[in-house]
């Protein structure tokens, strides 16, 4: 278990800070309303990650690749605490929005370092379980964290909850601090990004995409599926209240439920990483989300939604460790930072775009119609995933280092 010492630490200061931006995201939406009475103004905070990305994620990579991760995820989440820290103090909602783009910002940087620094602390034959006790930590940071805020608001405001967030970071700060430092020293870190830079570490990912054709094959269909998923999740809520005919709180105890299912897939995924083979994870777990999906899209009622929604968060939580794993086996280190930051552009914009035609066609047909058949491409591209990485020619692609130290395991 003394392999595990620096992975548990890294795990426990990111789930604290999974844990108090939940709490921090239910506090801000009421904050914001309360504030304004807007539901308008309360949508303009989702808006602004997006823009964050586009602003950042052409430029943010090439200075991931090139500075100490450690360092740089320390001082975005103290960056972040303190912008936090400012909200509960200021009624104007344009300063809101403004330190939420910094934030937003911050948190370009942290996301990718984090992977790359993951990639470089935990061995190969230990990601697949680290991944998806990563993701149990996500689950239950999403099952406590709405429920945590619940409490505090009606007892304490919501104040004291973006108070814990802003807490959440430093702390998350503290425990980075506390792992070793795993980049080697660079001769070039300390150079300016400059143009000239930009266009030559565009050209090294564009370089590594025609390379790697098969990956990209493999990427490019696990995220078309994932991003038809982010697509279709704003019309739940309409679904659910509009189509089942059921009330908020129905909705609330359905998301909650969700979480439960998500708690337990993850669970089952981190134990059963060493004896299901990562393929599985990624292809298996990505064509059973999907059908979760068009099953929930499909239901009747509270039940058959309550259960469409359970099994889709069971299965996410192994998609979910599947994808980080092959992405960080399969992505040189040095390149991931420009790699990850490019993409998550690409798939922003996409994102966006997928989610206003989405919203757009089921104002002219049905939230049901439109719904279940993007959920049907979703599953068609999940279906070509699977049947690609389970062909016998690509198992040497798969194959992972076995632990040699029972100790590890």
């Amino acid at each position: 278990m003394s392999s595990w010492k620096n992975p548990i630490l890294l795990l426990s200061g990111i789930g604290i800070s999974y844990l108090g931006s939940w709490i921090y995201l239910i506090a801000l939406n009421i904050a914001v309303l309360d504030l304004t009475g807007s539901a308008a103004a309360v949508a303009g905070l989702y808006i602004i990650r997006p823009i964050a990305v586009l602003i950042t994620n052409t430029w943010s990579g090439s200075v991931i690749d090139r500075a100490n991760k450690r360092k740089l995820m320390i001082a975005t989440d103290v960056i972040r605490g303190l912008l936090v820290i400012i909200i509960p103090f200021t009624d104007s909602l344009w300063l809101i929005y403004l330190i939420m783009l910094f934030i937003n910002v911050a948190g370009a940087f942290f996301g990718p370092s984090s992977t790359v620094y993951i990639a470089k602390l935990v061995p190969e034959e230990n990601r697949q379980r680290f991944n998806s006790v990563m993701s149990m930590t996500a689950s239950g940071a999403f099952l406590l964290g709405p429920a945590i805020a619940g409490a505090l608001i009606m007892f304490a405001g919501t104040d004291i909850c973006i108070i814990i967030n802003a807490i959440s970071f430093i702390v998350c700060a503290f425990f980075i601090y506390l792992l070793p430092d795993v980049d080697e020293a660079k001769q070039d870190a300390k150079e300016p990004i400059r143009l000239a830079t930009l266009i030559e570490d565009w050209k090294a990912v564009r370089h590594f995409i025609t390379g790697a054709k098969f990956f990209i094959f493999v990427y490019l269909l696990y995220q078309g599926a994932t991003l038809i998923g982010y697509a279709l999740d704003p019309q739940e809520v309409t679904f659910i209240k509009k189509h089942l005919g059921l009330s908020t709180q129905d909705y609330g105890l359905i998301v909650s439920i969700t979480g439960i299912g998500a708690l337990a897939g993850s669970s089952v995924a981190a134990l059963g990483a060493k004896k299901i083979p990562l393929k599985y994870y990624l292809g298996g777990g990505m064509l059973l989300q999907s059908i979760g999906y068009i099953a929930f899209y499909s239901s009747v009622d509270f039940f058959t939604a309550t259960a469409a929604f359970v099994f889709l968060g069971f299965f996410m939580a192994f998609a979910t460790a599947g994808y980080a794993t092959f992405f960080q086996n399969k992505v040189p280190i040095d390149l991931m930072g420009r790699f990850a930051s490019v993409a998550e552009m690409a798939q922003g914009v996409i994102q966006i775009s997928l989610t206003l035609v989405v919203g757009f066609l089921a104002e002219w047909f049905t939230v049901q119609f439109v719904c279940i058949a993007f959920s049907v491409v979703g599953v068609a591209f999940a279906i070509i995933l699977f049947a690609t990485i389970v062909m016998p020619s690509k198992a040497a692609y798969f194959k992972e280092k076995t632990q040699t130290q029972s100790a590890a395991s």
